[in-house]
């Protein structure tokens, strides 16, 4: 008998969603994708805002 055969359970499969359970699940996935999505714009713009930061400070301390 081999390791996986004792640990990892059988995949049953999942019965087909009803319509109204699969409008839910898609809502749920637009809303995690949008989620995501929002977290890396925001994260974009956290690297641009110290980007520039940065290049105001090394031009000051060069015209100093």
């Amino acid at each position: 008998m081999r390791i996986a055969e004792l640990f990892l359970k059988p995949v049953k499969p999942k019965p087909p969603q009803t319509p109204a359970q699969a409008r839910i699940a898609g809502l749920k996935q637009t809303v995690d994708r949008d989620r995501q999505r929002l977290e890396q714009e925001r994260e974009a713009q956290r690297r641009q805002r110290k980007a520039e930061q940065e290049r105001k400070h090394r031009w000051s301390a060069d015209n100093t």
